[in-house]
Formats: C-alpha cells, structure tokens, sequence
C-alpha cells in the first residue's frame, strides 16, 4: 500500500468539530485509511504539509455546466429566458468538442485551485467532458443535457438517445470517478411523450435522473396552467422523482412540493448566486432543510454565476437563506459546510464528503494563515463567512495531490487559459 500522510494540521471531523489530527491516504484504493493523533497513525510513503492549515473533505459542486467558462461575462444583467435563447443558446450552437474541451479544463483548474474534488455537468460533447475530467483527476457524474423543444421529433429523439448512450458508455469510466445520468434539460424544454418514454428506459437501466426544475416563477406557471398540477407533482407521474433523482434549483417550490421531495428522496441542489443574478428568486433552503430533503450545493454555470468558487456559494447560501427565510438564524454554518460536503456527495453518490476511514480521499486544505480567518474563534464560521477558494494550498482526489502549495499539478494551468481564452473568441465570432 503507497500511502500519503497529510501532517501537521487540524481536521475536521464528520461531526464538525475541529481536532489536531494527520490524515492518511491509501493512495492505491483511493480512500482515507486513518485518521488520528499524529503518535497513533502510520508514518505515510508521502507527506503533505498541513501547519496552520485546516483539513476538510473536498467540495461538491453538485450542478454546473463546466466549459461555460468559455461564456464567463458574455452576457449580464438580464432574465433567464431572455438570457438564454438571445444570447447563451446561439453562441452554444457554435460550440465544437475542442471548445468544450478547452473550457472544461479551465473549470478544472478553478475548481481545482478553490478545493472542489467532485462535480455534477450538464453540457454537451460529453466525451470531451470526460476526457478532460480524467485527465485532471476530479470525480464527476456527466450527462447529456438534452433540449426538444424547436425540435423535430427525428432531432429530439437522437438528442435523448445521446444522452441514454453517454449515460451508458461512459459510467465507471477514469477508474470509476466518472459517473453519469440522464439529464433532460427541464420540466419546460423536453416534451412530455419523451419525458415519459425516456425517464422510463433510464429508469429501466439503472441510471439516476438529474434535470432544473422549479427554477423560476416562468417555469411553474405554465405547468400549473396546463395541468392543473405542480411541476413537480408532473415529475413524479413521469417518474423523474426518487431517490436517485436530484434537481437543481427548486427555488418555486410550495409546501405540497417540499413534502413529495421529501417523500421520495429526491435531492435538490441549491445555486444561489446564479438565483439572484438571475433574478429568479430565494429557495426556501430551511423549509427543505426542516423537511428532511437531500440539499447540495452548486454554483451553476460560469456564465451566471461567474465564479466556480464554492466558498462564495457557501456564504451566498447562507445568507439569502436567512432573507428568504426572513431569520438570522436560518441556514447556519454548519448546514451549508454540510450541504457543501456531504450534502452533495450523497446526491451525486459519491463515498465522500466526509474526512473519516473508508471514505474517499477527497480532501482540501486550507492555508489559515491570513488576516481574514483571524481570531480563529470558529473554524466552521469562517469557511462560511470569511474564507475564500484562494485559502486553499493543496487539493487531493481519490488519493492523488491535484494541487500541491497552489500548483496545479495534472494541467499546466497558464496553457489552459491560453486555449480558452483563444477558443472563447473564436466561438463568439463564429456565433455572431
């Protein structure tokens, strides 16, 4: 067994109380095999300096859409419908496998550099996407987002179709870190008859369902009129719910809804920041919370967001929970670290998430060496409150060191941006 010790700093703990204690990695399996007194523990192969530094598990960015990177501050200020079919929908049209691949890997990097070890995306070119991911040593579960609407059914079917195949070849794949879904866009842009037909091959093959929903007020409204139901209620007869099904936002949802989530298992994850740039409004995070429901914790896209900076979701998240919730103790630290960890890794299925023996070795430290994270009063406050994804020094996934004292180890970082940066360009060239 090769194994990594990362010495010298304080843990924290499932329960999230903080100790002084080294933590080893089994770098062959991919997962911590101690954690303990710095006496009791085995020397490790390797060693990773943790002095003044706190170890926590890796972030989940439970729902993003990675290579829109590319598309970071391409277009601001405006409503969702109007931001996505003016502007975000035709520059996509124009995008190649290489595109996706150059901003994949710049969202590597970022989320990499801000302590992120496992992911959810919906994008497309989805081999590119895994590709990119095993190269930089992340875990992630991909999917095929997949669009019907302005769609004939010969163009809709092969989208849907794509998005069953990639959910097929591609689960298990860079030494099972990549795991995949179904992911029809929304509950407003796949028509029902597919819906229906695919939710149920997906459901027939074992693959988890991950779609928006409830994203805002445009989105509701219509299904309402329509059906004379909730979009969620509509999710449940199309079998999107259970407990292998996650969605992303639930910002719209009412107490009848919150009790189905809760009810079936379904998880939502949370994205705050791309919610009120977008203006869609203020998830009832502590309602769901309170109800028992999975909630992770996301950052969206790069293009709303702009960041793929979990440490501003988390204060995001705990702030526009105590406004929605109109009480300052609502949403506290503790459930946002948790929602950040464990919270997400338990809806993308993940073994992780948490910093004890057996569980994956994804792990972040974080340098607390700054004027920002001092007094040192609460360490579970400031990774809310005050610390930044620029605290963190080192990055681990599945036992391997992604990021060594700010040096991104698996990609040369400076030629990443190089590429997206050419790639975005042209893209936007090409789109208008």
């Amino acid at each position: 067994m090769t194994t990594l010790r990362i010495a010298g700093g304080r843990v924290l703990r499932p329960d999230l109380t903080v100790e002084r204690a080294d933590v080893v990695v089994d770098q062959d399996d991919g997962t911590i095999a101690a954690v303990g007194d710095p006496e009791s523990v085995p020397a490790g192969d390797e060693r990773l300096d943790a002095g003044d530094s706190l170890v926590i598990p890796g972030l989940v960015n439970a729902h993003t859409h990675v290579a829109m990177t590319l598309l970071r501050g391409y277009a601001d200020d405006k409503e969702l419908d109007a931001w996505l079919r003016e502007d975000i929908w035709p520059v996509e049209a124009a995008l190649t496998g290489d595109d996706v691949r150059a901003g994949t890997e710049l969202g590597l990097v970022e989320m990499i550099r801000s302590g992120t070890t496992a992911f959810a995306d919906m994008y497309f070119h989805v081999p590119e996407i895994a590709a990119a991911v095993e190269e930089a040593g992340l875990r992630a579960r991909l999917g095929h987002g997949v669009v019907t609407v302005g769609k004939d059914e010969a163009d809709a079917r092969e989208d849907l179709e794509t998005s069953l195949d990639v959910a097929r070849e591609f689960d298990g794949a860079a030494d099972g870190r990549v795991r995949t879904a179904f992911m029809p866009h929304s509950l407003t842009t796949v028509g029902e008859a597919f819906l229906r037909e695919y939710t149920a091959e997906a459901r027939a093959a074992n693959v988890p369902v991950h779609y928006h929903a409830n994203e805002t007020a445009d989105e509701v409204e219509p299904i309402v009129d329509e059906r004379g139901e909730r979009p969620l209620e509509y999710a449940r007869d199309c079998e999107m719910t259970g407990d292998s099904a996650f969605v992303a936002h639930g910002v719209h949802v009412d107490e009848a809804e919150i009790e189905l989530l809760a009810e079936t298992g379904t998880g939502v994850v949370h994205c705050p920041a791309s919610n009120m740039k977008l203006a869609s409004g203020m998830a009832p995070v502590q309602r769901l919370l309170d109800a028992g429901v999975g909630v992770g914790l996301g950052t969206d896209g790069a293009a709303s967001n702009n960041d793929l900076d979990l440490f501003d979701e988390m204060r995001d998240a705990a702030m526009v929970g105590k406004l929605a919730a109109n009480d300052a103790s609502a949403v506290p630290a503790e459930r946002v670290v948790e929602m950040a960890t464990l919270g997400g890794a338990d809806l993308l299925g993940f073994d992780g998430g948490r910093i004890e023996a057996g569980a994956n070795a994804d792990l972040a430290v974080v340098d607390l060496a700054a004027a920002h994270l001092t007094p040192r009063h609460d360490l579970v406050s400031h990774l809310v409150y005050a610390a930044r994804g620029s605290d963190v020094r080192h990055t681990v996934c599945d036992g391997e060191v992604l990021m060594r004292d700010r040096e991104v180890l698996p990609l040369d970082a400076n030629a990443v941006r190089a590429r997206a940066e050419e790639r975005a360009a042209a893209a936007v060239e090409r789109a208008e």
